[in-house]
């Protein structure tokens, strides 16, 4: 399998380019045209074509890329023009972003500009600049070469990164990598227009009428008081950031802060509608999201975007303003956009979502032994917890109770306490008074002393960042604390890393993330690493999936697949066994899955 590095230089403008539109927008608009391709087979010296679609088609397709292995620097561009332009798949696809993204962190630049003078590997040049506005016909010939040049030199920069970004990569990542590009550039999922149409109706009546519940004024929203209490009178505890002023904690509910951007995305659609009407914005999210459902399913199939390493914990997040990462599961709005998302002829989708796997992990990483073993024997954790906190027989446990159990056993591993535990079950319409809450959250650190300890040792953990230089491990083993890097590195080989960690004046730690200065401590900290494990386990779960049944989605700790619908059963079996296969270094993790099948990713229950 030959190496080939391919680069696309492509029309834009002014109004046409990836900073107005999304990716999939832009190559599939009727405005779209390849000015030229560069291609480097192995370490051959660039070559590069230009004269029109036929010409460029032609070239590409004696290369054979079915057979080999493409190399971008950003793949999800080039790879999308291939396929959907062309028509071509390559049987590999690598990408020196992501792998960047992957090595160096979501909080570094990953441009190729930044790249080759960070591997000091040459220049990029700024023959794109000239190409503002001129398509194929405006170029005269010695714009033509210099813009080939150009391209070349980015191709030779793109090979010589990937050289010294694929040293010490791990294969498995470079798996995901793949994996993850042809969700999006190999299209199997359908969408259901009419379908789509008349929740956008639906949606668009209902947001007529939160709207008309805010009765505040303008100035009442703007206050960062007032809106605050409007979040916790609706169990929704107001986002916090650093004030890079006064280097103190303060509300994050400025446009750009991502906290107030998450409250745009709140499955509670009343929030949504504050957060909006704060903004003076007329539209919510499940209605811009709908229409871009509707224009994508005019325009042809359904390709998922996805962020490898999108997130500080290494899973993957949303892209191209379409994030499947929190279609609404509950509320009004339950599993309607997900029930117009189809799966191709013949075919069935299965999706299998790892039951409880932070938990899990948690448990098995703390050693929490006896969490262990309830797990492994497949017992009712959640009603174990409870009758520790109501001091019951298990038989006696009630179904509200029950989901007492399960709020603390899923919401206090990572250090909650009771105010913020009191307000999460608010959020869920459950209203407890404060020593109650105070009671039920002691309960469950006295029961689960050892995820209490591994709170404190991660803590020292990060603390040693600062002052030594010997890395060591934490928990049961699974995680090196790499103090050099101040990072901590997962059982994939990629790390969790806190950027110029340093000391607060309040005595915390902070570190800068791509949100800015950002506090960490010892139970943040285990739950980045608890999350970059799951992310680990689920990887390689994928992968097995995978080499049997195309993947289309992952979701947290879910994974989506297409089967033939005459094999349905098997398949279903097949995929649960994957997910329950426990990865070599995770000896001793009790997994476990639930599945479903349906003819929408709606019905997959």
């Amino acid at each position: 399998m030959k190496l080939i590095t391919l680069d696309f230089e492509t029309f834009y403008s002014k109004q046409f380019s990836l900073s107005k539109l999304t990716t999939e927008e832009y190559i599939r608009s009727p405005f779209f045209e390849v000015i030229g391709v560069a291609t480097k087979i192995d370490d051959e010296d660039a070559t590069w074509v230009t004269g029109g679609h036929e010409n460029v088609r032609t070239h590409l397709e004696s290369l054979n890329l079915q057979d080999h292995a493409v190399l971008c620097q950003n793949t999800m561009f080039d790879g999308a023009i291939l396929s959907f332009v062309f028509g071509i798949h390559p049987k590999l696809f690598l990408d020196t972003m992501l792998m960047s993204r992957a090595v160096r962190g979501v909080h570094a630049r990953h441009s190729l500009k930044v790249l080759a003078e960070e591997f000091d590997v040459g220049n990029k040049g700024t023959e794109v600049l000239d190409a503002l506005g001129k398509r194929l016909r405006d170029f005269t010939s010695p714009e033509l070469d210099a813009y080939g040049k150009y391209c070349k030199n980015d191709v030779e920069l793109t090979y010589k990164i990937f050289k010294e970004l694929g040293k010490d990569f791990p294969k498995k990542e470079l798996q995901l990598i793949d994996l993850t590009l042809k969700m999006f550039t190999r299209p199997l999922l359908r969408l259901d227009t009419p379908k789509l149409e008349t929740h956008l109706t639906s949606v668009q009546k209902e947001k007529e009428e939160l709207l008309s519940k805010v009765s505040l004024s303008r100035k009442e929203l703007m206050s960062n008081k007032i809106f605050a209490e409007l979040l916790k009178e609706r169990g929704v505890e107001p986002p916090l950031k650093i004030s890079p002023r006064t280097g103190k904690e303060t509300f994050a509910l400025a446009k750009s802060d991502e906290g107030f951007k998450k409250l745009l995305e709140h499955p509670n659609l009343e929030v949504q509608a504050l957060a909006n009407a704060r903004l003076g914005i007329k539209s919510t999210l499940e209605e811009t999201r709908t229409q871009r459902f509707i224009d994508i399913s005019n325009r042809g199939s359904f390709g998922v975007p996805l962020s490898y390493c999108g997130a500080h914990t290494t899973r993957w997040s949303g892209l191209d303003k379409i994030n499947l990462q929190n279609l609404p599961s509950r509320g009004e709005n339950a599993n309607s956009l997900k029930k117009c998302i189809l799966a191709p002829d013949g075919h069935v989708l299965i999706d299998s979502d790892s039951a409880q796997i932070e938990a899990r992990v948690l448990a098995w990483f703390a050693k929490q032994d006896d969490l262990v073993k309830q797990f492994e024997n497949k017992e009712d954790v959640y009603k174990i917890m409870a009758t520790r906190i109501y001091k019951k027989s298990i038989d006696d446990i009630s179904k509200e109770e029950r989901f007492m159990g399960k709020s603390v056993i899923l919401g206090c591993g990572y250090g909650m306490g009771h105010k913020k535990f009191r307000m999460f079950l608010k959020s869920q319409d459950v209203e407890i008074s404060e020593p109650e809450s105070h009671h039920i959250v002691n309960t469950y650190r006295f029961n689960s002393m050892n995820i209490a300890n591994l709170w404190n040792e991660t803590d020292y953990a990060l603390r040693d960042m600062l002052v030594s230089k010997k890395s060591r491990t934490i928990g049961n083993g699974a995680i090196e604390v790499r103090t050099g890097d101040n990072a901590f590195v997962l059982p994939s080989g990629l790390k969790i890393s806190y950027p110029n960690l340093r000391t607060h004046q309040s005595g915390g730690l902070v570190y800068d993330s791509r949100n800015g200065m950002t506090f960490i401590y010892g139970a943040k900290a285990v739950e980045n690493i608890v999350q970059g494990m799951a992310r680990c386990v689920i990887g390689e779960q994928l992968i097995k999936i995978a080499k049997k049944y195309p993947v289309v989605l992952t979701v947290h700790d879910a994974v989506m697949c297409v089967a033939p619908e005459e094999e349905k059963e098997d398949a279903q079996k097949y995929v649960e066994d994957c997910m329950r296969y426990v990865p070599e270094w995770a000896e001793g993790l009790p997994l476990n899955c639930e599945s479903g099948i349906g003819l929408n990713y709606g019905d997959c229950k």
